[in-house]
């Protein structure tokens, strides 16, 4: 794994990715399996919100609470 991140950047893996994804959904498109995009659908929603809701939390601190507050005031 270490070779390939240094034969490909960030960026190129990560059109890769969306390249793999986009065959997938137009794939499933073509065979009408509409069912099956609503459940993926729905559980890269909830990876998403599940992401982004321990991200926020790891990087809230005491001091940046109070300051915040007390802004309003």
């Amino acid at each position: 794994m270490l070779n390939i991140s240094k034969r490909y950047s960030r960026r190129t893996i990560a059109l890769f990715w969306l390249f793999a994804v986009a065959i997938v959904i137009g794939i499933l498109l073509a065979f009408e399996q509409i069912a099956i995009l609503y459940v993926l659908a729905t559980l890269g929603l909830v990876v998403l919100m599940l992401i982004v809701a321990f991200d926020d939390l790891e990087k809230v601190d005491r001091d940046a609470i109070e300051g915040f507050s007390s802004d309003k005031k």
